[in-house]
């Protein structure tokens, strides 16, 4: 899962500089645009549905919260 954001986040930084808990809204890279192009990534990346109450940043501000969020979905 991991390797799969990174390659995503790689397509709009350099992921390479981003550790597993570094808030990457924080980088002042990434906007609301970018918000809902990680969301469909992951929708459609891992086959799973983001409700509106999980549309809260803190479910996608580093590459952990992000894998945390995708585990609880696939279990």
């Amino acid at each position: 899962m991991k390797e799969k954001i990174r390659e995503f986040l790689g397509r709009f930084m350099d992921e390479s500089s981003v550790g597993d808990e570094d808030n990457i809204f924080e980088t002042g890279l990434v906007n609301s645009l970018f918000a809902l192009q990680l969301v469909s990534f992951i929708e459609q990346e891992f086959e799973i549905s983001i409700e509106n109450e999980e549309l809260d940043i803190q479910n996608f501000k580093d590459i952990h919260s992000i894998v945390q969020l995708i585990s609880k979905k696939l279990a």
